[in-house]
């Protein structure tokens, strides 16, 4: 019997160009707050504070801003703490991968509404349920989907490059994580949705067709937003994040343990997904020239991993997950095998 799973799914996206001024309206067409939390980084919050709050105001809508500055537990149980008080209706996180992922796992502990206004093209967190937060999963860990999402490209366009570069990285490792996928499926009698699956390897199309033309005339910004907001919706339909987290995912997780802080999360998706490729016999040259060709790293070096580090991480990646069947379970990972696909890749 095929188990049950819930599609829990975006009500509204908004996607625009110089459109901060229609936050306002855009929360209020999701369930008309009277008042929101607004989560942010401290520079996040300098750059969009006087559109977003001019916003508010002209809506009616009243506000609190609430800082992050980690996203381990602590922080999070203390800013928790801080919008009990608020009575708000609604949750925004506004900002990078820590920002949203912060507010989107207050809103599912406080079963309250979420917004996620992304304001860098990092990753696909933006519009998943899944988090990634330092606890004692040393891997995302499922909250709640956004009710909405609101981008405006204008405020993407100004964010440092390496962002949008990490963002097709993550988008890249859908490759490896449809795979492993499929292996759960085949080895494993694992649930396996194949229009997620689609949704996802589409996702990856789009930054490996179009890498070169990135590469000559500069990334698209839409076009990468818009494809980690489908990535986002093949985990909200997969009811896991199956289609967009396999062994490169195990391998960047690792990474988080053995060096936190060494790199970005999407960077370490693409360096692993170069690995894994190989592992899985697919064109691991291909992929490692498509990240190349967007600016983002292929190479331990390039992003300061230690060798060391790396060879650890290989070797510890599935101990992490035992449970998600990945290429790992295949390969006895010792250390010489891990520095021999190291340095086949060219990562080392």
């Amino acid at each position: 019997m095929e188990r049950t799973h819930v599609m829990e799914l975006p009500r509204l996206i908004v996607v625009g160009e110089e459109n901060i001024k229609d936050l306002g309206k855009f929360l209020k067409r999701l369930n008309t707050p009277r008042r929101v939390s607004l989560i942010s980084g401290t520079s996040v919050r300098r750059i969009v504070v006087g559109g977003i709050e001019e916003s508010l105001r002209e809506a009616g809508i009243g506000w609190a801003w609430h800082e992050t500055r980690r996203n381990d537990l602590a922080s999070i149980a203390m800013i928790q703490s801080e919008i009990e008080s608020d009575e708000s209706s609604l949750i925004a996180g506004i900002g990078g991968g820590r920002a949203v992922d912060i507010a989107k796992m207050i809103a599912f502990n406080l079963k309250i509404p979420f917004a996620s206004i992304p304001t860098a093209a990092s990753h696909d967190g933006i519009a998943s349920p899944f988090v990634s937060i330092i606890g004692k999963k040393p891997h995302s860990v499922v909250a709640t989907a956004p009710l909405g999402v609101f981008i405006d490209i204008g405020i993407i366009k100004k964010a440092p490059r390496r962002l949008l570069a990490s963002g097709c990285g993550d988008l890249v490792a859908n490759i490896i994580a449809v795979r492993d996928w499929e292996l759960g499926r085949d080895r494993n009698n694992e649930y396996y949705g194949r229009y997620a699956a689609d949704l996802a390897m589409m996702s990856a199309r789009i930054v490996m067709e179009n890498a070169r033309t990135f590469a000559e005339g500069g990334i698209d910004e839409r076009v990468v937003v818009e494809a980690l907001i489908s990535a986002g919706v093949a985990s909200c339909i997969a009811g896991s994040s199956r289609p967009c987290s396999g062994a490169e995912h195990l391998f960047s997780h690792a990474m988080d343990k053995l060096a936190p802080g060494t790199g970005l999360h999407g960077e370490k998706c693409g360096i692993g997904a170069i690995m894994m490729a190989k592992l899985q016999g697919q064109d691991w040259e291909r992929i490692a020239c498509a990240l190349r060709d967007v600016g983002a790293p292929t190479s331990a070096e390039e992003v300061g991993i230690r060798t060391e580090d790396l060879v650890e991480a290989l070797i510890i990646a599935q101990d992490l997950r035992p449970d998600r069947y990945t290429i790992l379970k295949e390969v006895k990972m010792d250390r010489e095998k891990a520095l021999d696909l190291a340095r086949t890749t060219k990562v080392i």
